[in-house]
């Protein structure tokens, strides 16, 4: 199969100015456009209230926020089914939401709690539901890329026809376990999508300033044969519909895919991060006219789904659930020092 790229497809040239990422193309339902409203509004307002608790002290250690990318992970999932796994890497509270985790048990593992997802013990990098087919956010770059590749494995071994979602960041693009796992993937056609999430700064330097060839990190799959495009990772409308040709070539048995998402987020690489290396009008104009949120906001009210007064009810709503959820997690006990050593290994 050819390498599908958002591109013109011409070896060895840069793409032409005025060239854009793949997506914008289809329409959403009023359904479709009120459900990736609401979902990454709980995501955005889980987010912020995560970072208001980061800054009193109720969470600890590292904490990545997904503010700015929320139309990733949602656009994806309207692309899925059930059964379909999901693995990412320390930015992981978005997708956690998004496949559907309970908010309250996030938070509480946020906090260190034992009612929290990996009981108190796991924290912001490190929670999984096996419930929901999220096998975690992972604190080490690059390292979910090669686990999700198996969790594609164990779906073509079983003979089902589920898709591994793997996510991974431009910073993690560079490391080399992503490259193995590229070419296992293709030589076994491993029902796995590769999704970038190219927010364009990795920790906190410029991608063209550490990446050969940035301008299109999907490309790299063209030479293990595997099928690549660059989409709008700001247009939950183009993620979806990226995601749905994707889905379609793993379950077809045509092997792995990649999907380079352009997107952007909001604030640091972490709480700790000042992010003095880019400037705040930078951010500014990404939120004034690139904001995934608004975006869905804007064609909901001139379609007419919902009016402005319904979606400040949706807002309502969300903003409740979260509440609740930091009022579950700081009430929940911390885990008993009894706790230390179980849960270290696990069995099947």
């Amino acid at each position: 199969m050819a390498v599908k790229s958002a591109y013109i497809a011409r070896k060895g040239s840069k793409p032409e100015k005025g060239d854009k990422p793949a997506g914008k193309n289809s329409g959403f339902s009023s359904d479709e456009e009120l459900r990736a409203y609401r979902d990454m509004l709980l995501i955005r307002r889980f987010e912020e209230k995560a970072g208001q608790l980061y800054g009193m002290g109720t969470i600890g250690g590292f904490c990545h926020l997904y503010i700015g990318q929320e139309a990733v992970v949602i656009g994806m999932q309207m692309a899925v089914k059930e059964g379909d796994q999901l693995i990412t890497s320390y930015r992981d509270h978005g997708h956690m939401l998004a496949a559907g985790m309970d908010p309250k048990g996030v938070m509480a593992e946020l906090t260190g709690r034992k009612d929290g997802y990996s009981h108190g013990k796991g924290g912001s990098m490190h929670m999984f539901s096996r419930e929901k087919q999220f096998f975690g956010g992972h604190g080490i770059v690059g390292a979910q890329v090669p686990l999700g590749a198996g969790l594609a494995f164990a779906n073509k071994y079983r003979g089902n026809d589920h898709v591994a979602l793997t996510y991974y960041g431009d910073g993690a693009a560079n490391q080399g376990q992503v490259y193995e796992t590229f070419n296992i993937a293709a030589v076994w056609k491993l029902p796995v999508i590769f999704v970038i999430e190219n927010n364009r700064y990795a920790m906190g330097t410029a991608a063209p300033r550490s990446t050969a060839k940035s301008d299109h990190l999907g490309e790299r799959g063209e030479a293990f044969g595997i099928p690549s495009e660059q989409v709008d990772g700001m247009d939950v409308r183009a993620v979806k519909e990226a995601g749905d040709r994707a889905v379609e070539h793993c379950r077809s048995g045509e092997g792995p895919y990649i999907l380079e998402m352009l997107t952007y987020r909001y604030r640091g690489h972490s709480m700790s991060d000042p992010a003095k290396y880019r400037a705040k009008e930078e951010v500014q104009k990404m939120r004034e006219e690139r904001d995934p949120i608004e975006q869905v906001k804007a064609r909901i009210l001139k379609a007419g789904f919902a009016s402005e007064d319904d979606l400040k009810k949706i807002d309502a709503d969300i903003r409740v659930i979260v509440t609740e959820a930091a009022d579950f997690a700081t009430a929940s006990p911390e885990p008993d020092v009894s706790e230390l050593y179980t849960d270290i290994y696990k069995t099947a």
